[in-house]
């Protein structure tokens, strides 16, 4: 996590300068993320490019807030809750709307959420505890990438998705676990 988070420290660095001469906050790229994360929805159904360009934007806003926070020395805790709240809306949301439009069905969506909430709130509890995991699985990224496939090829989410789950249900059941383990 550590080099990753250098990466985008580096990549964005001059965009970090002009967003600090802006007098922009790090809160101020989580709110415009979560803002375009949930404007996928409505577009999804008036045009899908746009639903997917507004979570291309939010997929970058959200990698953007973390270095602006380092960068300006303002990160905490509470603002790396807010960021992942954020982004837990934004997956529930997409998923919701992707099931009312036919693309997922009920029941790997409804897993989907669940398990993924579970997970991000089983990694929030052992962070607060103290207890380290090895990795963290968050598949967002690759359902977000193959909505562009799933325009092409329809039907192949669901697949990806089911996958997803049983990993997550993994992760869910070793997180609980290890939680359980260190009460």
């Amino acid at each position: 996590m550590a080099w990753t988070q250098r990466l985008r420290e580096n990549l964005f660095r001059p965009l970090l300068g002009l967003l600090c001469v802006l007098r922009i906050t790090p809160d101020h790229v989580t709110s415009a993320g979560l803002i375009a994360g949930l404007a996928f929805c409505p577009l999804y159904f008036w045009s899908q490019p746009a639903a997917l360009a507004a979570l291309g934007l939010h997929v970058l806003l959200d990698g953007l807030d973390g270095p602006l926070a380092r960068f300006q020395r303002t990160d905490s805790p509470r603002g790396s809750f807010t960021d992942t709240v954020s982004d837990q809306i934004v997956i529930v949301a997409t998923t919701v709307t992707l099931m009312f439009a036919g693309t997922l069905s009920a029941s790997a969506g409804g897993f989907y959420i669940f398990l993924y909430t579970s997970v991000i709130t089983f990694a929030m509890v052992r962070n607060a505890l103290e207890v380290p995991y090895s990795w963290l699985f968050r598949p967002r990224f690759l359902v977000y990438a193959w909505l562009v496939v799933e325009t092409g090829w329809p039907g192949g989410l669901e697949y990806i998705l089911w996958g997803c789950n049983v990993v997550l249900a993994g992760k869910m059941i070793s997180g609980f676990f290890r939680i359980r383990a260190r009460l």
